[in-house]
């Protein structure tokens, strides 16, 4: 029979912390239209899947894997997950400034950061493409060459 200690464990509490995380930013995903805020369901998705991470290399009462005077814990947290989770913060950084300054570059071409203000923008933007998402050939006018 479970009770609420086995369910409480630490272990238990990242992974529900980690999945509510990458729930809450895929919502925040799909139901935002506002650039900004999809920006920053995205960030929460990706500290979801840090924790993730983390969650899957945790074992409790392990340590870090240092050797202290020659000699290595009995029990030790395996160092990979955080080596990735460092690897992923750094890149998702670099992503996140990247988003942002394309936001900002969006923002002063079109006025806002709703996408379906721009999406409708762009639709009716003569010369920018087909309905269909396409891209359109150019028409030739003017003289053809007869070869």
């Amino acid at each position: 029979m479970l009770n609420l200690e086995t369910l409480l464990t630490t272990g238990n509490l990242l992974y529900a912390g980690a999945t509510t995380l990458i729930l809450i930013g895929i919502a925040g995903m799909v139901l935002q239209r506002h650039l900004l805020r999809i920006l920053l369901a995205l960030t929460l998705v990706e500290a979801g899947v840090n924790l993730f991470l983390i969650a899957a290399g945790f074992r409790p009462n392990a340590a870090a894997p240092i050797a202290v005077a020659g000699q290595f814990p009995a029990s030790m947290v395996d160092p990979i997950p955080q080596a990735l989770v460092l690897t992923a913060i750094v890149i998702g950084v670099g992503v996140l400034a990247l988003a942002l300054a394309l936001a900002l570059q969006l923002q002063r071409h079109y006025g806002t950061l709703d996408m379906a203000a721009i999406a409708a923008r762009l639709h009716a933007a003569p010369g920018r493409g087909s309905s269909s998402g396409l891209p359109v050939e150019p028409s030739h006018s003017g003289k053809e060459s007869a070869s």
